[in-house]
């Protein structure tokens, strides 16, 4: 009979030696809100506080100037940015519900995070958990239930590198390029990259140009979002360059650094490449990754591919370098994830088309770059539909930017996607004046900013914005296994909105299928087979989709 009260004595062990273990205390004593801080508004969408300043442009991006020791920095960046910080969890938490809407599996996923990451505090700098500490003061009160404001920040830092490795879930599918010496206009060296990181077009939303002036090591830009200290895009003022791109993982068994925050510290204490080595050769990461670093000093760009176990430097001793989502060095490009990727094609394709609009334009300047980076077409600029995998511009980038180290001057993209202008920053005036704006004057250079693409003025643009919105009614309806109100004009409008991308037949056929209407279904499922495919696994999942309808 004494049963039932040792068990839940147990159970209560359980909980406790679980919180015990799986909680991460701050770094100090310190309250970050009994520091004093204050922060004024002296304008719309304009703060200052201390000295540090956050302000929105007349473009829609964030600018944020903080400097300090680590501790003032997350304080005054929590402070400037509280709002963002709070709508920023709000629309990551609100994406995550839409990926896993099961709330049993939300519970598991809490705990299982909680207990991977239970050393994650040892794997990151002190400097930047106090940051990060600083920062979180300011996170929102509405989920505590997740955990403790300090606990949720830090754990979303490893958040991509968890979610990367658990499922390779697709969030991250980024194209980078270097040039210089005769393939770049000038010579001097030219650097592209998107970042196609998608967490729903709220998250993108709010984008924050971080410029940095910390106590130790060397200033620097970002293209980030509120409550991130990390970095996956970004400039020093040595001119070094660093952009991450993410490579097929395996499972990780234990929490280590978070490549973003591997990321921030070669930014930090990085001026060229040998320095930048060494950071990433000592820092154990979560996840495969691969770090494009520029060197004005060095006059080159390289890539540091990095694994949980392995380390390697991929040179390729020309004048210009490539990089999608695959390895290249001599000691990891055969390792059997890789090769899976590559069979995949995604990675390889991007790659290619890279490599082919580069073979034709010989030379390339900012504007070519920015032409590059926007490009939608297939191999041979074939139309494979817009928003395929295989395009460089997949139209779903949480930013796209173009450096130009030797000046120091870096071109960030605006609204929507890449196809806005990309506005210039110098970071030596950045610096210089940090952040106040003249009278009358922008903080970017307005006269060398790269106008927005033509193609936001066409019939086609048109057309995607409306295919989205069909899209996702389409797959609520997949999902409630329910026909669509006024089915045949839907279908059809549908059918119009992107007529090359094999994602249309696709969801067409899950959409008939579950319904019970196989002849429909198998049309739209060959259809989709006809066009062009962002992977072997996508068409391998529709083949299977086939065959069960086949069965039925």
């Amino acid at each position: 009979m004494y049963v039932p009260g040792v068990i839940i004595l147990l159970i209560l062990i359980f909980i406790i030696w679980f919180r015990a273990v799986t909680s991460i205390s701050p770094p100090t004593g310190m309250d970050p809100l009994s520091m004093g801080y204050e922060r004024q508004a002296v304008g719309p969408n304009h703060f200052i506080s201390n000295g540090n300043r956050l302000l929105k442009n007349d473009h829609g991006l964030w600018e944020l100037y903080i400097r300090g020791d680590a501790f003032e920095m997350g304080i005054v960046n929590g402070l400037l940015c509280s709002e963002l910080i709070r709508s920023q969890e709000d629309a990551f938490v609100d994406q995550i519900r839409v990926m896993v809407p099961s709330e049993r599996w939300l519970r598991f996923l809490k705990y299982f995070i909680a207990w991977f990451n239970r050393n994650l505090d040892s794997h990151i700098r002190q400097e930047y958990l106090l940051e990060i500490y600083g920062l979180s003061a300011f996170a929102s009160d509405d989920y505590g239930f997740i955990g403790p404001k300090y606990n949720r920040i830090l754990n979303y830092h490893a958040a991509h590198d968890i979610g990367h490795a658990l499922q390779n879930m697709n969030l991250v599918k980024c194209t980078a390029f270097g040039l210089w010496d005769d393939r770049s206009a000038g010579g001097e060296l030219l650097i592209g990259r998107n970042f196609d990181f998608y967490v729903g077009d709220d998250f993108a939303r709010d984008k924050i140009i971080v410029f940095a002036a910390p106590e130790k090591g060397y200033k620097y830009a970002s293209i980030s979002w509120a409550g991130m200290t990390g970095v996956v895009s970004g400039m020093n003022e040595k001119g070094l360059t660093l952009s991450l791109n993410s490579a097929k993982s395996d499972i990780p068994y234990g929490a280590r650094t978070p490549v973003s925050i591997i990321g921030r510290e070669i930014l930090q204490y990085a001026s060229n490449i040998e320095e930048a080595l060494a950071i990433a050769e000592k820092r154990g990461s979560f996840v495969s990754e691969s770090f494009l670093v520029g060197s004005a000093a060095d006059h080159k760009v390289v890539v540091i591919e990095k694994t949980p176990d392995t380390t390697a430097l991929y040179d390729p001793d020309t004048n210009f370098i490539i990089l999608t989502n695959h390895f290249q060095s001599e000691i990891l490009k055969d390792d059997p994830l890789n090769l899976e990727n590559l069979e995949n094609e995604t990675s390889l394709y991007r790659y290619r088309r890279v490599e082919e609009l580069l073979s034709a334009a010989r030379q390339s300047g900012r504007r070519d770059a920015a032409g590059m980076l926007r490009d939608t077409r297939g191999m041979g600029g074939s139309d494979i539909g817009l928003g395929n995998e295989k395009a460089i511009n997949q139209l779903i980038a949480h930013h796209s930017v173009i450096f130009e180290p030797a000046a120091r001057r870096m071109w960030v993209s605006t609204a929507p996607w890449q196809l806005g202008e990309y506005l210039c920053y110098d970071l030596d005036t950045a610096f210089a004046y940090f952040g106040k704006r003249a009278e009358g004057h922008a903080n970017y250079l307005e006269e060398l900013s790269i106008p927005a693409d033509t193609f936001l003025e066409t019939d086609a643009f048109s057309k995607f914005i409306e295919y989205r919105a069909l899209l996702a009614e389409f797959q609520q309806a997949v999902k409630e296994g329910r026909q669509m109100d006024d089915e045949e004009a839907k279908v059809e409008q549908f059918l119009l909105s992107n007529p090359g991308f094999f994602l249309v037949h696709d969801v067409l056929g899950q959409y008939y299928r579950e319904l019970g209407r196989c002849e429909p279904a198998l049309y739209h499922y060959r259809k989709a087979l006809a066009l062009e495919t962002a992977s072997a696994d996508e068409r391998r999942k529709i083949m299977q989709q086939m065959e069960l309808c086949t069965h039925e």
